[in-house]
C-alpha cells in the first residue's frame, strides 16, 4: 500500500495546510471545515497530514487509545495492557455509515456462537485522541449528524441497545471537506467547526502545471518521490511540536483579548464561540511562528479561517464571507 502523497508536496493551498497545522499544534481549536472546488487537494491534505502528525502514547491493543493502563475499559477484554507509542488515529467516516458503525454496537459473532454479550467498537471509539475524517460532509445523513453534535459537545460515546449500556472517551479532532454546490451544511454542525477554509483550483498556470509534474512522479517514481520531499515533512513535524511545548509559555499581549471581543462584536457573530476560537488560533500561530506573545498581527493573520462560517447572512452584501470579514479586520485592527 502506498505511503500518502507527502504534506509539504501539496502545491500552494496555503491557507487549508495552515489550517490544518493549526489544529495539530491546538487539537482544542475544534476542527476544520475545507469547501471548495473538486480536486483541489482537500482529500489528499487530509491524509498526508496522518503521516506527518507526531505519535502519542496509548495502551497496546485498546480499542479507544487510552492513554493510561487504568483508563482501559473493561469491556476492551485486554489480557496484557502495555503502554506504546503509536501513530495518532485518523479515521474516515463514509458516507452512508450506519448508526450502529459510527457508536459501535453487540458483537452479533459472540452473540451467536458463543452466547456472549460484547460490545463492538465503532468509528468514534477509534478516532479518540486523533481525527475523525468525513468527505462530503455536506451530505452526511441527518440521524448521524445528530450523533456527532451529541458527541462533540460532551466528547464521550454512549451506546445503550440491546441491553448493551456502554460510556467511552470520544474526543477528536473533526474534520470535514465538501463540494458547496452539492448542499449547505446544518448550523449547527457548522458552528462546531473551528476553522473554516475555502479552496479553489489554482488560476495560473504554473502552479498547475506543478501539481501535474509532482502527480506524475508520485505515481511513476513513488520510493524516490516520497524521499524527495521526506526532509521537508520532518521539518513540518518538529515545529509542530515546538508549536505544543511552547503554547503553555505563551504570553497575551495587553490589549489583545480585547482586539478579538471588538472584532466578533463588529461582524455580529452568534454567541462567544467566535472570540474563544479566535484566541487559541491566534495562540497556535504564534507557537507555529516561535513568536513569545500573542499579539494583533497573529489575530489578523487566522481571523478569516475562524470566523468566516460564523457570519450571519446578508443579502444585501453580495461580497463572500471571507472578503467581509477582511473588511471588517482592516476597519477594527487598522
Amino acid at each position: 500500500m502506498k505511503a500518502p502523497f507527502p504534506f509539504s508536496a501539496i502545491v500552494g493551498q496555503d491557507e487549508m495546510k495552515d489550517a490544518l497545522i493549526l489544529t495539530a499544534i491546538d487539537p482544542s481549536i475544534g476542527g476544520v471545515l475545507v469547501f471548495g472546488d473538486r480536486g483541489t487537494g482537500k482529500s489528499t491534505a487530509v491524509r498526508a497530514l496522518a503521516a506527518l502528525l507526531p505519535p502519542i502514547r496509548g495502551v497496546k491493543g485498546c480499542p479507544v487509545n487510552s492513554a493510561r493502563v487504568e483508563d482501559v475499559p473493561d469491556w476492551a477484554g485486554l489480557e496484557t495492557k502495555e503502554v506504546v507509542e503509536m501513530p495518532t488515529p485518523v479515521v474516515d467516516l463514509p458516507l452512508g455509515v450506519t448508526e450502529d458503525r459510527v457508536t459501535g454496537a453487540l458483537d452479533i459473532e459472540a452473540a451467536l456462537t458463543r452466547g456472549e454479550k460484547r460490545f463492538e467498537p465503532g468509528l468514534l471509539a477509534r478516532a479518540n485522541r486523533g481525527y475523525l475524517y468525513i468527505d462530503e460532509v455536506n451530505l452526511l445523513e441527518d440521524h448521524v449528524v445528530d450523533l456527532l453534535l451529541d458527541v462533540a459537545a460532551s466528547g464521550e460515546n454512549l451506546v445503550e441497545r440491546e441491553g448493551l449500556s456502554v460510556r467511552h472517551p470520544a474526543r477528536f479532532v473533526l474534520v470535514g471537506s465538501g463540494n458547496p454546490e452539492e448542499g449547505e451544511l446544518r448550523p449547527q454542525l457548522l458552528d462546531r467547526f473551528g476553522l473554516s477554509v475555502e479552496v479553489s483550483s489554482p488560476r495560473e498556470l504554473g502552479p498547475r502545471i506543478e501539481v501535474l509534474k509532482r502527480r506524475d512522479a508520485y505515481d511513476r517514481d513513488h520510493a524516490a518521490f516520497m524521499l524527495r520531499w521526506q526532509a521537508e515533512d520532518a521539518a513540518i513535524r518538529e515545529r509542530i511540536l515546538a508549536g505544543r511545548r511552547a503554547l503553555t509559555e505563551l504570553e497575551t499581549a495587553p490589549g489583545t483579548i480585547e482586539d478579538i471581543a471588538r472584532l466578533c462584536l463588529a461582524l455580529g457573530a452568534d454567541g462567544l464561540r467566535g472570540e474563544l476560537t479566535l484566541l487559541k488560533a491566534a495562540r497556535a500561530y504564534a507557537a507555529w511562528r516561535d513568536d513569545t506573545a500573542v499579539v494583533r498581527t497573529h489575530v489578523r493573520a487566522v481571523a478569516q479561517v475562524a470566523l468566516r462560517h460564523r457570519l450571519r447572512r446578508d443579502p444585501l452584501d453580495e461580497a463572500g464571507s471571507g472578503t467581509r470579514v477582511q473588511r471588517i479586520v482592516e476597519d477594527v485592527l487598522a
